[in-house]
This record gives C-alpha cells, sequence and structure tokens, in this order.
C-alpha cells in the first residue's frame, strides 16, 4: 500500500481541491484562498501560487521565518458518482512567507514551511512525517486517475461489475447480491471500487496487481489481467 506520506505528497502534487487558512485573513469568496497551483519543494515546503493582489499575499507579504502560522486544507473527491464521495481530506500546517522565487506575471509565490502534516483517507487516518513528505513522491497515475475512473465506470460498467466474481461471499447471493459497482480510486498498486447491494449496503473492496505500476500503459496491462481474472472466477 501507499505509505501515508505518499498519499499527502499525491494530494498536495494532485489535482483535488485545496485552501489556505490564515488567522486573521478573510476573502469575501472563498476560492479567493485556493491558491492557483502549488509544487512541493527540494526541501519538502510547498509553494503556492496566487495573484500578487489576493487576500493570501497582503497576508504574508510583511511576514517572516514563524510569524504567520497558515493550514493548507486539502479535500479529495471522488471523480464518478458514488455515495460518499469525499474520498479524503489533508491537512498541512506551517508557517507561511513570500518566497523569492520569480512568478508569472500579475502573481505572487507562497512559501508554506512545513511543521504538522495529518491525513485522513480511504487507508485510514494519522500523523505525517515531514522528512517522510520531503522523500517521499507523488503516485505516477495522479494526473491522468480523473479520465481514467470516468472512463472506467461510463464504457466498462459490465466489466467493473464482473469483479464482484473475485469478492467470494462478499459478493452476496440472491436478494443481498451486490447490484452495483463504481471504480473510486486508482493509485499505482490497485484499483478500489465502491460496490452497492440491496438495501444501500455499501462497501469498498480492493483490488491488487500483481506488481505497480509506473505508467498508464503498464496500468492498461494490468487492469486486462485483472478483468481477465473476474472472467475466469465468473459461474
Amino acid at each position: 500500500m501507499p505509505s501515508a506520506a505518499e498519499r499527502t505528497r499525491t494530494l498536495v502534487q494532485g489535482t483535488c481541491s485545496a485552501a489556505l487558512l490564515i488567522p486573521g485573513a478573510a476573502a469575501p469568496r472563498p476560492e479567493q484562498l485556493s491558491p492557483d497551483a502549488r509544487v512541493v519543494g527540494p526541501d519538502g515546503e510547498i509553494l503556492l501560487l496566487y495573484p500578487s493582489d489576493s487576500p493570501a499575499v497582503r497576508a504574508a507579504a510583511p511576514a517572516h521565518d514563524d510569524e504567520l502560522p497558515a493550514v493548507l486544507e486539502l479535500t479529495d473527491v471522488a471523480p464518478v458518482s458514488v455515495p460518499h464521495r469525499i474520498r479524503g481530506r489533508a491537512w498541512v500546517s506551517g508557517w507561511l512567507t513570500v518566497s523569492p522565487a520569480v512568478a508569472e506575471a500579475g502573481h505572487t509565490l507562497l512559501r508554506l514551511e512545513v511543521g504538522d502534516l495529518y491525513v485522513d483517507d480511504l487507508w485510514g487516518a494519522g500523523p505525517v512525517d515531514p522528512e517522510e513528505f520531503a522523500r517521499a513522491e507523488p503516485d505516477p497515475l495522479r494526473g491522468y486517475e480523473t479520465e481514467l475512473l470516468q472512463h472506467l465506470a461510463a464504457a466498462h460498467e459490465t466489466q467493473v461489475l464482473a469483479l464482484t466474481a473475485l469478492l467470494g461471499d462478499r459478493a452476496g447471493t440472491g436478494p443481498t447480491a451486490v447490484r452495483h459497482v463504481a471504480p473510486l480510486a486508482l493509485d499505482r498498486f490497485g484499483l478500489r471500487v465502491r460496490c452497492q447491494g440491496a438495501e444501500r449496503r455499501t462497501f469498498d473492496a480492493r483490488f491488487d496487481f500483481p506488481r505497480p505500476v509506473r505508467d498508464v500503459h503498464g496500468l492498461r496491462r494490468a487492469l486486462h489481467a485483472l478483468f481477465e481474472a473476474a472472467d475466469d472466477h465468473r459461474p
């Protein structure tokens, strides 16, 4: 399974929504606290791109070192329609300053020096070591996950449902059988789906790949093998 540091790094560098919470800094619109871009620096610091006239930049402009505490809140929502769509949240607390790095015209880079991290997602909840976060790599599929999950849900619904053949007794029988399966999350280690049966019975199932995949080509081979295994187990 991906480590807590890798999962948090994936959220920070992925496509989920983010908002910077700064004590005393108010924004007329919530989106003004969302960075236009974010990246992790070589020492584990997080660089956030904002319009130069944003409330976040105005708050950080006079700050030095550890004068301005801030929290970057990340919310990961499933890109397909499933019950309970929030897949995870992460919080990165630290100290905010203006980065000396040059940004694109009309924008300013803010530097969040990481102090504490906490992740609460499909794998579990707990703190993340800042040094492990700095060393971790994000999941290589993060840039493709949304498109791939939506494609599986739209074009391969029958094959995804057939994965219940691999669930054994968990799939149920007769009136208790699983009737709908939606792809929920995808990473280099495997595919997670959300199953629904009678009386709104809902549970998640995880299908691990034989080996971690490195790119989309490897993922296609892994999914093909997974669907073939499900066909072999169908009665």
